[in-house]
């Protein structure tokens, strides 16, 4: 996970409310989902890019209609959302919890 940047949108926290452990638990199960689909479209664009660089040395045609590429990373990051490792959830939950301690 640590190779992709992921924005998460914290706007709507009230940081000032986060208080006890159960607290930063329960909001970063609540971003968890969008933050999976986050993820998701982040390998989607790496692995379009990198797709297209073999095609183009193996003297391949490129999909390049950014349609076509916006189509494939929003596919990628929900099936990464629905396909994500226990395990893979909670990392992501667990670096979110990090990431609302560092704005507190």
């Amino acid at each position: 996970m640590s190779n992709f940047q992921i924005d998460i949108d914290f706007s709507n926290i009230d940081l000032a409310s986060l208080e006890t452990e159960e607290d930063f638990q329960r909001e970063a199960k609540i971003l968890l989902p969008k933050a999976l689909v986050k993820l998701g479209e982040s390998v989607g664009e790496k692995t379009w890019e990198e797709l297209q660089q073999k095609l183009q040395a193996t003297g391949g045609k490129l999909k390049s209609s950014p349609s076509e590429k916006r189509r494939f990373i929003q596919e990628t990051g929900r099936t990464y959302q629905r396909n994500a490792s226990n395990r893979e959830k909670q990392e992501l939950e667990d670096y979110i919890v990090d990431q609302l301690r560092q704005r507190k």
